[in-house]
């Protein structure tokens, strides 16, 4: 009712104003104010929009229906009593002991184990346990058991070139005779790491060869190649460790390495001219030549010394140097010698097993006597209990590197060059043995090419050992 009286004043406000008698004013004299009126007649109209929109919403409000109320569902006919899931519908007495007579009903526990029957068989054996601390490790550490057999392949024609041009559908590889499906062929080269051993007990005219041809050495490796440098007469000596082939040191150290050799006398161990420098009434007063000493005998026959070659100490140091070396390089020791051995402290058969055990390769080039046609031949032969004459060309054969026999300064130079190509562009053959990962057994490796006249190089087996599960 509030907005029909306001709008009720506001007419006889101006109804009064309008009368001509009212002190003779007219209504065209009474000043109105347009911008107050206008908001006058809004604020009139909406709050008479208001209260009609809250009228009509009680009216509506008051025309809802109500909601039904629930009703019990009919019984059903021919059942009488509650209806119990499982036992069906009748009559259940009730009494105030029900509760603990139910408990008293139900029956023991059973002490029986299950049946196998329906039982998950999947895994009988329950997984690793780790401890707490050990537990983010042990999450985010993968271990694979494979034992990976790489073989580095050398295919010669019967002038001795290179083949190249071969697919892995023309090599077949046994493990210890049982065929290997191959899983790695490639022909991208290998940067090297090459253990250069060098005999400084050669004759002087051999050994000024090998001091000129070692300049030469450099110019078969290339920047991703590494260099170390042994030598051994009476004894492996370390020149220095692995460094760039193109380094400025490695040129420092082979001129180090160089040795003036040894002449080779006729040796006299009896008369005059025996070697003992200090006489007396024509006997020997040399103290180091009396009878009994490492040089004397109790007939006055001096004992000739006998020459001390230690290759096998040599390349025994060489391979544990190399053995250190990461994987993706190719391992290989150089040797520069005739072969001889004798006077080591390392057997051939242990450092053979080490060889084959790291994946070594031993390359050659055969110096001196052992370089001469059939005199080279000849001097594989061993007798008991004497010196080897050349032991180098079984280290070759056994792990699958090559023996260049030279004896002039040009051919020295060039086999460096010429074997180093031959580490670098080799067949590479990857399998998975067999065999179980560790076995400490030795494995038989032979490699066929399915084409005629050529020869194969390759190791002839080796040693498993953990380096192959990592």
């Amino acid at each position: 009712m509030e907005p029909c009286w306001l709008l009720s004043s506001w007419r006889g406000v101006l109804t009064q104003a309008a009368k001509p008698g009212l002190h003779g004013v007219r209504e065209d004299n009474i000043p109105v104010k347009l911008g107050l009126t206008a908001m006058a007649l809004a604020a009139l109209l909406s709050s008479s929009l208001s209260l009609s929109s809250v009228a009509l919403a009680q009216q509506q409000q008051s025309t809802v229906p109500d909601a039904p109320t629930p009703q019990a569902p009919p019984p059903l006919s021919g059942v009488d009593g509650p209806i119990t899931p499982g036992k069906g519908a009748g009559d259940i007495p009730v009494s105030p002991n029900s509760s603990s007579e139910t408990q008293a009903q139900q029956p023991p526990a059973s002490t029986q184990a299950p049946s196998n029957e329906g039982k998950d068989e999947f895994q009988t054996t329950p997984p690793e346990m780790p401890a707490p601390d050990e537990l983010q490790p042990a999450l985010t550490r993968l271990v694979v058991n494979v034992n990976f057999v790489e073989v580095p392949v050398t295919v010669k024609d019967s002038k001795g070139k290179l083949v190249a041009g071969l697919t892995f559908r023309d090599f077949k590889v046994f493990e210890n005779g049982q065929r290997e499906p191959l899983r790695l062929f490639t022909v991208d080269p290998f940067p090297l790491s090459i253990a250069f051993v060098i005999d400084q007990s050669l004759t002087s005219d051999v050994m000024a060869k090998v001091n000129d041809s070692l300049g030469a050495i450099q110019g078969g490796l290339t920047p991703y190649d590494e260099v170390a440098v042994f030598s051994y007469n009476n004894g492996a000596q370390e020149r220095t460790g692995f460094t760039g082939a193109q380094s400025s040191r490695l040129p420092a150290v082979l001129a180090l390495t160089k040795e003036t050799g040894s002449d080779m006398l006729v040796p006299v161990n009896s008369g005059p001219l025996a070697g003992c420098s200090v006489r007396e009434n024509g006997f020997c007063v040399d103290p180091n030549l009396q009878p009994g000493r490492s040089a004397g005998s109790g007939s006055g026959v001096i004992t000739i010394p006998k020459e001390i070659h230690t290759l096998n100490d040599a390349i025994l140091a060489a391979a544990r140097e190399l053995s250190t070396r990461p994987k993706g390089r190719r391992r290989i020791i150089y040797v520069i010698s005739d072969g001889k051995e004798y006077g080591s402290k390392a057997t051939y058969r242990d450092v053979l097993r080490f060889l084959q055990t790291n994946k070594i390769a031993v390359y050659g080039t055969a110096v001196g006597d052992s370089a001469r046609w059939g005199e080279g031949f000849v001097s594989r032969l061993h007798l008991p209990f004497t010196m080897y004459d050349n032991i180098l060309y079984k280290y070759v054969a056994l792990t699958g590197g090559t023996l260049d026999s030279e004896n002039h300064l040009n051919g020295i130079e060039k086999s460096y060059a010429k074997i180093a190509e031959e580490a670098r562009t080799q067949y590479t053959l990857g399998y998975l043995s067999h065999e179980p990962i560790i076995d400490g057994k030795f494995r038989v490796i032979e490699v066929r090419v399915d084409r005629p006249g050529l020869e194969v190089t390759n190791k002839h087996g080796y040693y498993p050992s953990g380096q192959d599960s990592r």
